[in-house]
């Protein structure tokens, strides 16, 4: 079966927009994106794509990183496990980036960009990281994290001076046995150059030697007893870095959940915000969806092919009208025009913004190809045979609702053969109600669009004088094998057969129709067509080519296919919307919070809710009854205790019982 990302290269459009993607999870999102057939999903990417295309054009490219690593490190220090100094700094630099992105946000805050407002489920933890920039630097503990520390490293450096001026006064002093003028350090101790025939002029101990033996190099003892000093003061100094480490290793275990609800936003804001930079690649606009069965494209450019050489495409079709069939000239733009429209659709219901002027769409429970390269006459049966495959596959799942394209329809047999598998493919497509576009070159075909309702014929422009395609679509206008055997073969049911038949032959079938005749320069394969067979058998209604067309009752096998799931309209938005009351215990999604509402749905249906420590303003399409208000407070509850503060409450009491001068109640305007 052929793959219709593929088909359409839908792929290639994939690879292209996850490079505009960071991290990983935006990208296996990329990956394994399909068509959405909810409604109401479809129209929430599709805003998200817009609101992100917006941001991008007034701001430019959001600060997002990659936060992949800092999971690991987060759970690292949940079992317990001391953080390294880098492990820290990449916490750091990725708090860092959640400030950053939290300002990119509130710029679109200020344009009351919806999508601008995920900034209240970002935390920019800035305990933990102004812990973290104090005390770590450079990819080690720093000097100034804790007093002890800092005096520790103090007399680390002093002792190691005082090794160094211990070593050069032992070599001063005994010049003619040394073989250089400078110490060094072997297997960590400091030592100085003994010629070996001076080894016992020099007190301490012999450390290592040279390749050839002359020198042997000597830790002096004076130099060997501040060694051990030097030793004690680096334990102590190991010991305050990882109290120092464990303190920060903590600390990051308990913004644990902070730090994942942090990288789950970024993930979802990457997603978010490639598909708008790719709608910024190849100048997209935002399509208009609409539940009649229509597509209108105006001036539409298949995104792959460059935009100085590539000829826009406007099309319409739906209402009255579901099949279109393109004829024209071979190069002339025919398979690129049904690929351009059905990839448009294709894109607009994955979310994406589409490459055109203006398009006008419907959504589709599935999108059915068959487009193929061209044909080799030494493959024509098993290319026919699995372009049979691949057609009666698609009419086992079309419907109402399909997208369909096939490209050069009944090609690859004998022309009398394949044009009427087409007519009878057409008919097919025309009863299901679905949507089609097809190309050909069969005249019979485009008589059939001419008379039949519900299809008409388009054809590709060319320039008679230059011989050169225009790769203009005009609608209302048209511009050896035995494939009905194999039609047979591979599923093909009788009745469509029949109608194959009848469109290929019409008139030309009669009695005296032998094995193997010529007729108008076409070979007959192997029978009479209609009347008596050679052997005596009936042909047309019995049997021909050898096969029984005479099936009752034989019909396609249709499958079960996903339908369109309705969003909620008009009243039913707003009656949902007002279902919460004050007092209600809500779930606050994506990230589950618990909260009260403290202020009904306005008539944007966006409700207040008060969060353990804060108040937030999320839409009702957010917001999950956990338990109404009826059920936790008494009827005449007064729900200030909850909601209000301590001084406004006072303040109201005092109102109602007397006048207070100067007296105000604060309405809190907070997150």
């Amino acid at each position: 079966m052929i793959n219709t990302e593929k088909a359409l290269e839908f792929d290639k459009i994939k690879e292209i927009w996850s490079g505009f993607a960071l991290t990983d999870f935006a990208k296996g999102e990329i990956e394994g994106i399909k068509p959405y057939l909810s409604e109401q999903e479809l129209g929430a990417r599709m805003r998200e794509t817009t609101q992100a295309r917006r941001m991008i054009e007034g701001w430019g490219n959001p600060p997002l990183v990659s936060m992949e690593g800092i999971r690991q490190w987060i759970c690292l220090a949940q079992k317990g496990e001391c953080l390294t100094p880098g492990q820290l700094e990449d916490i750091e630099m990725a708090l860092v980036a959640v400030g950053r992105l939290k300002g990119y946000l509130a710029k679109g805050r200020q344009q009351e960009i919806p999508l601008a407002y995920y900034d209240e489920n970002l935390n920019g933890l800035e305990e933990l990281k102004e812990a973290i920039r104090l005390q770590i630097r450079s990819g080690r503990v720093d000097d100034s994290a804790s007093r002890l520390l800092r005096s520790l490293r103090e007399n680390i450096g002093r002792t190691e001076t005082g090794m160094r001026e211990k070593a050069d006064s032992v070599m001063r002093a005994n010049k003619e046995c040394m073989s250089d003028s400078f110490s060094t350090v072997r297997n960590g101790r400091l030592c100085v150059p003994v010629k070996k025939e001076y080894k016992f002029r020099i007190s301490g101990s012999v450390i290592d030697k040279s390749s050839t033996g002359n020198t042997l190099f000597m830790e002096p003892a004076a130099v060997g007893a501040m060694q051990e000093k030097l030793e004690l003061l680096r334990i102590d100094e190991e010991n305050g870095e990882r109290r120092i480490l464990y303190g920060l290793s903590a600390m990051a275990a308990d913004e644990g959940e902070a730090m994942e609800q942090n990288i789950r936003m970024m993930e979802r804001l990457d997603f978010m915000f490639s598909r708008g930079r790719l709608s910024l690649e190849y100048d997209g606009v935002e399509p208009v969806f609409q539940r009649e069965r229509r597509m209108v494209i105006r001036e539409g450019r298949h995104p792959l092919i460059d935009r100085k050489v590539c000829v826009p495409l406007s099309l319409e079709i739906g209402g009255g009208v579901r099949g279109i069939v393109i004829t024209g000239p071979n190069t002339g733009g025919k398979t690129v025009a049904i690929k351009t429209a059905a990839l448009m659709a294709f894109m607009g219901q994955c979310g994406l913004h589409v490459p055109c002027k203006e398009a006008l769409l419907s959504m589709s429970s599935n999108f059915l190809c068959d487009i193929g390269d061209g044909q080799n006459l030494s493959e024509n049966l098993s290319t026919f045979s699995a372009h049979i495959a691949n057609v009666l596959d698609i009419l086992g799942q079309v419907n109402g609702d399909s997208l369909v394209v096939m490209d050069e329809l009944g090609s690859g047999t004998d022309p009398a053969e394949g044009m009427g598998i087409a007519i009878a493919i057409l008919e097919e497509l025309r009863k299901s109600g679905a949507i089609f576009l097809v190309t050909t070159h069969y005249p019979e075909v485009k008589s059939y669009a001419e008379r039949t309702d519900g299809v008409i014929n388009a054809r590709m422009t060319f320039d008679k004088e230059s011989l050169q395609p225009l790769y203009q679509l005009v609608p209302g206008e048209a511009g050896e094998s035995c494939a009905l055997y194999i039609a047979r073969k591979m599923g093909m049911p009788g009745d469509m057969l029949r109608t194959a038949m009848k469109a290929a032959y019409g008139k030309r079938m009669g009695p005296e129709m032998a094995l193997g005749e010529s007729v108008n320069g076409e070979m007959v394969c192997g029978e009479r067509m209609d009347g008596e067979r050679a052997d005596g058998e009936t042909a047309y209604g019995g049997t021909a080519y050898g096969m029984d067309f005479s099936g009752a009752g034989e019909r396609l096998k249709r499958k079960k296919v996903p339908g369109i799931q309705r969003r909620k309209t008009g009243a039913k938005r707003q009656e949902a919307a007002e279902r919460f009351s004050v007092g209600d215990s809500v779930v606050v999604y994506p990230d589950r919070k618990i909260g009260i509402v403290c202020e009904r749905a306005n008539e944007k249906g966006v409700l207040r809710v008060q969060l353990a420590d804060r108040k937030i303003w999320v839409n009702h399409k957010r917001v999950k009854l956990k338990v109404a208000a009826k059920e936790l407070y008494p009827e005449d509850y007064d729900f200030s205790i909850v909601f209000d503060t301590v001084e406004n409450r006072k303040m109201r009491h005092d109102m109602e019982r007397k006048y207070v001068e100067h007296g105000e109640i604060v309405i809190e305007e907070g997150r």
